[in-house]
């Protein structure tokens, strides 16, 4: 198994209480200690402008952006984002900002992309909210002007929802169709949600990657669908590597966890967050297949591991200002999944 770990950005009010001059600083460090440790393959952000469950004053940095000072100032570790939103950034446009980055980055970006959903913050920034339709096919266009893009150097495409007409992208991107083992995408794409008639169809169209239900019954069902649309496009199902994103919640005994729950809870309500709305993101954060001692997280992305789940992208609440969790992760679990 393959692990990604979310950088705190803010998205999750996970930088409430830290000054914003120390923001980078803290973010940095995270990135780097990553970066030094080959048990993390990639990190992660969020793209999105306003925080969840509910938006507030409180910071959220950009997601580009920061793929771009990451870039820089890393030297390994992989960069991507869970997800960018397709109708935030007009698509051609947004290849090039992709390729600008991996050549910065040395060939190391990904491109994770979905449809969107985050109601409050699209029309918070004046794009509406189209209904799921229109959402899903502007994704369409757009993953077709990236692989242009990418793979020719330049893209010509007359969508419902983008249009252009010989967009240059110079320089292409380091990863390219004439690298060893490298994406038919050039940069590799992750195609996230779990949508059954449209978005997966995509996946097995477009996709080198797939993120969406970590759950095990959600991941076997969504992946036999996923399954389904490759068969009817002639894809080769094995050739996507299917992911998802996992709360890790670890502790060394059941007690242990239990406080970093507790922690989170009075996190949350620090930081302003509804009483009713912090108790329903901790009961469900109590019920994720990455919550628990390291035996039992072992056990549960053991079963995923073993109906194709490959990939685990972790988030740790707690990150910014304590790292233990992540510590006893990579001690405990990675090294008995790694294989």
């Amino acid at each position: 198994m393959r692990f990604g770990l979310f950088i705190p950005q803010g998205w999750r009010h996970d930088l409430v209480g830290i000054d914003p001059s120390q923001h980078w600083g803290t973010m940095l460090g995270l990135a780097t200690r990553a970066d030094e440790n080959p048990d993390w393959e990639s990190i992660w952000v969020y793209d999105h402008f306003h925080t969840v469950p509910v938006p507030s004053q409180e910071a959220t940095h950009e997601a580009w952006s920061l793929m771009a000072a990451y870039g820089a100032a890393t030297s390994r570790v992989r960069l991507g984002q869970m997800c960018t939103c397709m109708a935030y950034r007009n698509p051609a446009y947004l290849a090039k900002v992709a390729a600008t980055i991996d050549v910065v980055s040395g060939g190391r970006v990904e491109m994770g992309i979905g449809a969107g959903w985050y109601e409050h913050e699209w029309r918070a920034y004046g794009y509406g909210f189209p209904k799921a339709g229109d959402r899903l096919g502007a994704l369409r266009d757009g993953v077709e002007i990236f692989r242009q893009m990418w793979t020719q150097g330049s893209a010509t495409h007359a969508g419902k929802y983008y249009t252009v007409d010989g967009a240059i992208c110079s320089p292409r991107p380091l990863q390219g169709t004439s690298s060893p083992g490298s994406s038919d995408n050039g940069i590799p794409m992750w195609v996230a949600g779990g949508g059954e008639k449209v978005t997966l169809k995509i996946a097995a169209e477009y996709g080198d990657y797939t993120n969406f239900d970590g759950s095990l019954e959600g991941f076997v069902h969504k992946s036999e669908v996923l399954e389904g649309h490759c068969r009817d496009l002639g894809r080769d199902f094995g050739s996507i590597v299917r992911s998802a994103n996992y709360n890790v919640v670890i502790g060394e005994t059941e007690k242990d966890v239990q406080d970093r729950i507790d922690w989170t809870r009075d996190h949350y309500l620090k930081a302003g967050i509804p009483q009713d709305v912090v108790d329903g993101q901790v009961e469900g954060l109590r019920t994720g297949p990455a919550v628990g001692t390291p035996e039992q997280i072992v056990e549960s992305l053991t079963a995923l591991q073993d109906k194709g789940m490959t990939y685990a992208i972790t988030y740790f609440t707690e990150a910014a200002y304590d790292t233990s969790g992540i510590e006893l992760f990579e001690r405990t679990v990675v090294p008995e999944l790694r294989g």
